[in-house]
Formats: structure tokens, sequence, C-alpha cells
């Protein structure tokens, strides 16, 4: 039997622009008529601005677990490397219904903040031992039940990681957990595809680690699994990442992946911190959007991707809350905008010649970035899955402000204490800003970093 419901705002930020006096027809999760301009109808809940949810492309679930337990300085000072060794002895311990929970508590908070789908660049695929689990999707499932139960999106990314370093380096003791060849990713691949078969909407895609973590050969092979699904990568995220690469393939890493791999829209390249003009122009060419994590960039040091220039190239770029030490999505945006500014000593630098609110370029530009990351449409239209944000007119002073302003003041300044609602797949799981679940969540999750902190 079909689930149909019926929402009515002030206003709404649809595809094609802003609208007043909107009402939202929904069926089965999708969106199924957009009327403008009309009172609400009888029966319809009322609101006052619907935005599109936004995707968040790239997240580290089993990260929340650390989130403030690395800022600490060492006797030797602290980067990149350093931070990793302290997550790679978290990874260590982390069975799968802890992660289940753990992925949890990062989804209701990614809700809350007003993202309503995750990419999943998951890797934690084993036992510590680096044994497979009986199922070897084991915690891969232990990932989708916490969106099952979150009520969020995801498109999950299996990880693809081989080995410590350039040149087919062997993996080290910490990494045991991460690692397959080729055959033993086939097979998680495919058993992942039949888990996700159980969600309404989850997308399976691929997630070659970084070229340090994949040979050349095995990258090519990669690329023929991932069929037309999405890829993700990580890549130019550390200078000395850039200059291993240099040694090990004769070029960087951006510019390797331009001129060996198959660069589409489908592909998604995160961080691509250290690029080169050449190489900002290079990216735009090939359709690929950029991942950008500004929040955790800025807490590892990795530095500012040159946004501005980017996207006059014409390039595409999302937002993801990868190591998840904050997960706010209004924040990630508004960081992204003050990186550009410090580094530029100029201000309002993502607007454009069109959109001169620098609040909605920036929103609307995730959006867009953000779903072709992850293989989606993300916007409120005819036949695109009701994953709508509701924003509270309190809290941005609507009665004074125009539509584009809602946006800077959501960015800028409310943030998301202005979240109010948020529907996914047609069902409200954010209510008066707290997930509706928040509790047995919350109260899980506390439980389990107890267990790992003993």
């Amino acid at each position: 039997m079909s689930q149909h419901s019926t929402l009515h705002f002030q206003s709404a930020l649809l595809h094609d622009g802003w609208h007043s006096n909107v009402t939202i027809s929904i069926t089965d999760g999708a969106i199924s008529a957009i009327e403008n301009g009309s009172p609400p109808p009888d029966g319809a809940e009322r609101h006052a601005i619907a935005l599109p949810g936004m995707p968040n492309l790239h997240s580290h679930a089993f990260q929340r677990a650390m989130a403030g337990m690395a800022e600490t300085r060492g006797p030797d000072g602290d980067n990149f490397w350093s931070w990793r060794d302290s997550m790679y002895r978290l990874a260590s311990s982390i069975g799968p219904e802890q992660l289940r929970v753990i992925a949890a508590m990062a989804q209701m908070e990614m809700l809350e903040s007003g993202f309503t789908r995750v990419g999943e660049f998951h890797y934690l695929h084993h036992a510590a031992s680096g044994h497979e689990y009986s199922d070897i999707a084991e915690m891969s499932k232990a990932i989708l039940s916490a969106s099952e139960q979150t009520g969020i999106g995801i498109t999950h990314l299996p990880v693809f990681y081989a080995h410590s370093g350039f040149g087919g380096q062997p993996a080290k003791e910490g990494q045991r957990r991460f690692i397959c060849d080729l055959e033993r990713f086939d097979r998680l691949l495919d058993a992942c595809k039949v888990a996700a078969k159980g969600l309404p909407d989850a997308i399976v895609g691929i997630a070659p680690h970084s070229l340090r973590a994949v040979t050349p050969d095995e990258l090519a092979s990669l690329q023929e699994l991932a069929a037309d699904a999405p890829v993700h990568i990580h890549i130019a995220e550390q200078l000395r990442e850039v200059e291993d690469c240099r040694s090990a393939l004769g070029t960087t890493p951006v510019r390797w992946l331009l001129d060996n791999a198959e660069l589409s829209a489908r592909w998604c390249l995160i961080h691509a911190t250290h690029v080169t003009d050449d190489e900002v122009t290079g990216i735009a060419r090939t359709g690929a959007s950029v991942g950008l994590c500004p929040i955790t960039e800025a807490n590892l040091g990795d530095g500012i991707f040159p946004a501005r220039e980017f996207i006059e190239a014409g390039g595409e770029f999302g937002i993801g809350s990868d190591s998840n030490v904050r997960i706010d999505m209004s924040e990630e945006l508004r960081l992204l905008e003050y990186g550009q500014r410090l580094s530029r000593q100029s201000r309002n630098i993502m607007a454009s010649s069109d959109i001169r609110s620098t609040g909605r370029s920036l929103y609307q530009s995730a959006i867009k970035g953000g779903s072709m990351a992850l293989g989606i449409v993300a916007a409120l239209r005819v036949g695109a899955s009701a994953d709508i944000v509701s924003v509270n007119m309190n809290a941005v002073h609507r009665s004074v402000v125009s539509d584009d302003a809602v946006l800077d003041q959501l960015i800028f300044a409310a943030g998301s204490d202005a979240i109010d609602r948020v529907w996914r797949h047609g069902r409200c799981v954010v209510r008066e800003g707290r997930h509706v679940a928040r509790d047995r969540i919350e109260g899980d999750y506390r439980k389990v970093l107890t267990e790992l902190m003993a």
C-alpha cells in the first residue's frame, strides 16, 4: 500500500530557485508533486522554510569515537601522520556491534545538522587479526544497519587498500583490518551489494583508498569493477604524499591520475589539497568533483584547496565530515568560505556574479557536487527522494530578510541550531532539532565509548 503525506512551506528553495507558498506531496518516500503559490491544502503539515537536504560525500564513521581525543601535543610535534597512528590504535579495537553504534551516533548528528545522505568511505573490513569474518561484509553490514536505524541515506564505498606506501609496499601491522587483494575485494563488493538491497535507496560504489595504497595495475582493475558506480579516492591531501608520489611515479598524484585514470563525473577526488593551476583546470575538464572536508582538513593541518580557482574553471565540489571530529553541515560550508578569505585576504569569495549571496552559492554548489559524487539527485523536484530540511523562521529572523539571506544566516550566524525538522525519504527523522531516536542512540554510544576507553 502506498504511503502519502503533504507538506506546505511559506518558502522553499526548489531546483529552479526560491518559491513562495509551496506544497510538496510525497508518495512512498519520493516527491510526487510540487505546487507553488497556493494556500496550504487541508491536512498538510505547515512549516516555514524548506531546503534540499545536503549530501555528506565523505565520512569515516568509526573515527567519531576519537573526536577530541587527539588534541594533546606530542613531544616531537604533531601532524597528519602522528594523528594517523592514534587512529590506527582506535581502529584495532572496534568490533561490528560497536561500529554500528558509533556509526549511528555519527549519522544521527549528520541528520540533525542538515545532512541527509552520507558517502561512507569504509575500510575497516576484517577482524583485528586481519582475518576475514565468517561474513566478509560483517563490518559493512554494521554501517548499513546504522543507516537503517537512523534513516540517513547511504552511498556505501568499500575501500580497496592493499599497500602501506607507493611501489606496492607491504601493509603495516596497524593496517591489517583494511587489507584486500583483488579477489578478496571482489567478494566483499558483491556481499555489500547484496546487503544494501535491504535499504530503500542505498547505493554501493567503490573507493581505491589512495595512490599510495593501490598500485597502477590494481587501479585499472578497480575501474573495471566499478562499472557505472561512484568512484572515490583520497588524493594529494598531504605534502609528504605529493613528494612520495613524485619519487615513485615521477609526477604528482593529481597529474598521475589525470594522465592514467578514466576520470569522469562518477569520480570524486577527496581533498586534492595540494594542486597546481594546471591540475585545477584538468580536474574541472574531466567532470570529476572534488570532495572538501574543511573541518577535518583544518584539524589535521592539511592545507587549503584553491576553491575559487576551481569554480572559475568550471569545477564541481561537495562537502564531507571525514574524520567526524565535529559534525556540522553549516560549519563545513562556513569554514570553506573562511579558509578562502584567509588565503586571499578578501571577503565573499565563493559568491558568484549570478548568485551574490555567499550562503546560497555555497549551499547550491555543494548540493550539486555532492549529488554527483554520491550518484543521486539531491533537489526539491518531482521524482527525487523527499530529503528536506526545514529551517526555524525565528532562528534566522525571517521577517526582515530576503530568501537568500536565510542561507547567509544559516551558514554564517545561526548554524545548525536553526535546523528544525529533517525528512529523509519522506520520513521525519528530526523534530525540533533532535533526532527522533536520539536518547537511545546516544545512550548506546556512551556505553561503547566506556568500553573502548577502558
